[in-house]
């Protein structure tokens, strides 16, 4: 039984290992998060001044958790499970849109968080943008 944990447990973590596609979360975030956050993902997109609750800049989200990068909260903002809803959801529901095969990433603490496809992209390509 413990040789089945540990073997289940590499395979997951070999699964981790897998390179998410940042081409794809670029295309991702150009097309549903940039009018919002903006090209840069500085928080200035052209929607910003209308919302009552102001984007985050997304560039500087391990700046502002102590220099790494929080996988966690990020994939659970995106995918819906940390919705932020005291004054009303200030993310969009994406529903069907973010769907896909669960697909593992290496949450900060050394933990596997299970996201969708299209949501792990989404986050490798923020994390790439961190100052």
């Amino acid at each position: 039984m413990k040789w089945m944990m540990i073997t289940a447990t590499a395979a997951l973590v070999a699964g981790m290992a897998q390179a998410q596609d940042v081409h794809e979360g670029r295309l991702l975030y150009e097309r549903h998060c940039a009018t919002c956050h903006g090209l840069d993902a500085d928080g200035q997109g052209p929607m910003a001044p209308a919302l009552v609750l102001q984007p985050v800049n997304l560039t500087e989200l391990s700046l502002n958790n102590s220099g790494t990068f929080p996988m966690a909260r990020v994939v659970k903002r995106i995918d819906g499970r940390d919705p932020l809803v005291s004054h009303g959801s200030p993310m969009p529901v994406y529903g069907e849109l973010f769907d896909g095969d669960d697909t593992p990433l290496k949450a900060e603490t050394g933990q596997p968080i299970m996201t969708s496809r299209p949501v792990a992209d989404l986050v490798e390509y923020l994390k790439k943008l961190q100052k």
